[in-house]
């Protein structure tokens, strides 16, 4: 190509530059007006589809301005604040007047919803915004409205069957949530009170109260589970037994702001405690203790001995004829003698001695508080007359009377042996002695196997 005709083209394309340029940009301008419409659309249905799913939601949702006014919502919200009038431009505070004013607002805080009908709560949760005011989500924390009335039911008949119930309460207030299967366990009618932390606390016995108390604080300050059994007194006076446990919920900080778990009303497993332990410890027939009880005893009676420097006496006493009444009788008049003796055993005793059945017609004293400057002899038949004078009376027995006779043998702390083995030993012995010897008879014990045992008529 000639070189004039290069040059002529060169021209013609800078001639034609800004229309070219101008072209190009509406191309560009173009592509970027239906990229920026795309990007539009998709966000007005992102929009259209959140708000679908807020006003869908069972929870609340409020987003306040700067100034603490509702300034947006959705409807769950306004159905659980029962708001019949808008709530635009309207303060929380309008709506809940328990709550504190918008600056205090903590970041979680449950309160009772005035609602008609099953008392409800509500939790609400403030998430902060920077610079554009906060959201507020309402969540109920009973059954739903909305929800199926059988799981709602079968929901508060389960916690009454179990006897269990749940409960939430806002540290460091007196907000307190319970569920209404708790009412009955406070003795109330469900809506009949408000639950709050000063009512719950001056339900709890007073004895219980330290403890409780005590057990909350640990578990605010150290994030291990709440387990307490206490006792709370109902109106009417009566008194049952409560298991609390739980633990701590705390904020983005870490800082403890509530607690919340169940309680169960444990009073029928107390009571089956009760007499299962009263059955391992005491005697079914007589109701007086048994051999492990008198162990137990006996150590507490004998450091008492220890420290009070006094002489304490271990009273073995074996019936006579038991077997013959049993044989001709029945077992029936042999359990009523066994009773019989028994009862006059308490009435012989002061309020510091102790009385147990070892088995058979084996019955145990232990008398404590005894001088240490009077004679062995003069004490052991002070004790054994009073005994036999109160146990040997007849005893009326189905339709006769009928005599009874014993055998009794006494080790006394700290003359017979410095221990519970030495001394069960030493009165063991000395009571076969005494039965040896005749009937209504007591031997006083000795150290040494090979000194005749002392015996007394009475």
């Amino acid at each position: 190509m000639p070189r004039s005709s290069r040059f002529k083209d060169v021209n013609h394309v800078l001639a034609h530059m800004p229309l070219l340029a101008t072209g190009l940009a509406l191309m560009l301008t173009g592509s970027l007006t239906v990229l920026l419409l795309r990007r539009l659309r998709r966000l007005k249905q992102q929009v259209h589809e959140q708000r679908t799913l807020l006003d869908a939601s069972a929870d609340g949702l409020l987003l306040l301005d700067d100034k603490g006014l509702i300034h947006r919502h959705n409807a769950a919200a306004a159905k659980m604040l029962n708001a019949t009038t808008a709530l635009h431009g309207t303060s929380l505070q309008q709506w809940l007047p328990q709550l504190p004013a918008h600056d205090s607002l903590p970041a979680y805080q449950r309160l009772p919803l005035a609602t008609a009908g099953t008392p409800q709560a509500v939790d609400i949760s403030r998430v902060q915004r920077a610079g554009r005011g906060d959201a507020i989500v309402l969540t109920l924390a009973t059954p739903l409205p909305n929800a199926p009335a059988e799981d709602a039911e079968r929901f508060k008949r389960s916690q009454y069957f179990a006897s269990i119930g749940t409960w939430d309460w806002s540290i460091d207030s007196d907000t307190l949530y319970w569920s209404e299967a708790i009412y009955g366990m406070f003795g109330f009618k469900p809506g009949e009170v408000m639950p709050s932390y000063s009512l719950f606390c001056s339900c709890v016995h007073p004895d219980d109260r330290e403890q409780v108390r005590a057990g909350e604080l640990r578990c605010i300050a150290t994030g291990h589970n709440h387990d307490e059994e206490y006792r709370v007194v109902w109106p009417d006076g009566s008194i049952r037994w409560l298991r609390e446990t739980g633990n701590v919920l705390k904020d983005a900080n870490g800082q403890a702001i509530k607690m919340m778990g169940v309680v169960r009303d444990i009073t029928e497993e107390k009571a089956s405690v009760n007499q299962l332990q009263q059955l391992a410890r005491h005697d079914a027939l007589t109701g007086l203790p048994n051999r492990l009880q008198l162990e137990e005893q006996m150590a507490r009676s004998l450091a008492r001995a220890r420290s009070d420097d006094k002489r304490m006496a271990l009273v073995f006493i074996d019936l006579n004829g038991f077997k013959q009444i049993n044989d001709e009788h029945g077992h029936a008049v042999g359990d009523q003698l066994l009773v019989g003796v028994a009862q006059r055993l308490l009435k012989t005793l002061r309020e510091s001695d102790f009385v147990a059945r070892l088995g058979g017609d084996e019955f145990v004293l232990i008398i404590e508080g005894l001088s240490r400057h009077n004679s062995l002899q003069s004490d052991a038949k002070l004790i054994s007359e009073k005994i036999l004078q109160h146990l040997t009376p007849p005893m009326l027995l189905g339709d006769s009377h009928h005599p009874i006779g014993a055998s009794l043998g006494i080790a006394m702390y700290p003359d017979h042996g410095p221990n519970v083995d030495s001394l069960i030993h030493i009165a063991d012995q000395a009571m076969y002695r005494a039965k040896r010897n005749g009937n209504n008879q007591y031997c006083l014990g000795n150290a040494s196997s090979d000194e005749q045992p002392q015996s007394i008529l009475r």
